[in-house]
């Protein structure tokens, strides 16, 4: 064994509050900690069965490695779980089709650059420490560790929501070798009682009301994962959506009273600024310009502007005449699928 991971391995518990301290030096807004035991097995395997998971396979791929995380550090001691406040209060941007996570720079890299600065301070104190990161890419489930660090709980929408900052946040996890001395006792107590705001106002009938998703409904899966149409049961809902929905954190009592993001990283980009028109007719220059960078590039050029003909079919938008009859003879299948569709729904003229 490398001498310096037994030293690290044999030093017995370090402080909890020396490692939360070092995670808010590299950029998060908050650190918890929980113990790496198993998740148990149905939190995962039932909604896969049920088919919640709609195509992406990959979940059900590395499935025991995302019920142990022991499978991706096998001397993992702790799961640190961490998380960043994303709200911000711009101004031009809060109509916006696109969900208020993705308006800034990708938080993927965002999320990324912290936990690099994070590890390193981590091993500046306790060289050789071994460490396994996530942010919303590896076989993690964030949001169950993030509960069971104590950052939040679990609502009826499916996010987690924080006290502090209610759901708008973006998570990341660490596993380390080291044992530290204080882990939480799990969640925080549950706030959402008999309120069922999120369930009622999902555009889809997404939410089960038991903090499940179904991916199949959620506008979110189908604007970012889905590369085929959008199921017609589904395609009225998408007005304004174009990339993601807020409806469910929108009207959660739990965020009337969210704090600005400190620093830029989340403040929104030009192209978070374009309606659903903006999106339809972007150029393929015009999105190498404003997309490369956000979130955004997930969907892809066809994408985004698939999505947004929905939109603009669903919201009855007359204006968009123009543009759709563009996209209707778009080399893109599902493009142009889109917009045909989307011109059969505008008023006569």
């Amino acid at each position: 064994m490398d001498s310096r991971r037994e030293t690290v391995a044999l030093s017995g518990a370090v402080p909890a509050g020396e490692v939360g301290a070092l995670a808010l030096e590299a950029g998060f807004d908050l650190c918890g900690f929980a113990r790496p035991e198993p998740i148990p097995a149905p939190v995962l395997l039932e909604w896969l069965a049920a088919g919640m998971g709609a195509d992406m396979d990959w979940l059900a791929e590395r499935a025991a490695d995302r019920l142990d995380p022991r499978r991706l550090l096998p001397d993992a001691r702790t799961v640190v779980a961490l998380a960043c406040n994303y709200w911000t209060d711009a101004s031009g941007t809060e109509a916006s089709p696109v969900a208020r996570y993705a308006r800034g720079r990708d938080y993927h890299a965002t999320m990324r650059d912290r936990l690099r600065a994070f590890r390193r301070l981590l091993r500046e104190r306790w060289p050789g420490l071994r460490t396994y990161g996530s942010v919303d890419h590896g076989p993690f489930m964030e949001k169950v560790w993030a509960a069971r660090a104590g950052l939040g709980n679990i609502a009826r929408n499916g996010c987690l929501v924080t006290p502090r900052f209610g759901s708008w946040v973006v998570l990341a996890v660490l596993l380390v070798e080291l044992e530290v001395d204080a882990y939480a006792d799990g969640p925080v107590a549950d706030r959402c009682g008999s309120c069922r705001l999120c369930v009622d106002a999902c555009p889809t009938g997404a939410l089960d009301g038991t903090g499940r998703v179904d991916s199949r409904a959620c506008l979110s899966y189908q604007t970012i994962e889905n590369e085929g149409p959008v199921p017609p049961e589904h395609r009225e809902a998408m007005a304004p959506h174009v990339f993601g929905c807020d409806v469910c954190q929108d009207v959660c009592p739990l965020n009337v009273a969210p704090l600005p993001a400190v620093g830029p990283r989340f403040l929104p980009r030009p192209v978070a600024g374009l309606d659903a028109r903006g999106l339809a007719a972007m150029t393929p220059e015009r999105y190498a310009e404003l997309v490369p960078g956000t979130a955004l590039a997930r969907a892809g050029y066809d994408g985004l502007r698939r999505n947004a003909a929905y939109a603009l079919g669903a919201a009855r938008d007359a204006g968009a005449r123009p543009v759709l009859e563009r996209l209707a003879h778009d080399p893109s299948a599902v493009v142009s699928d889109a917009a045909r569709w989307a011109l059969a729904r505008l008023p006569l003229s």
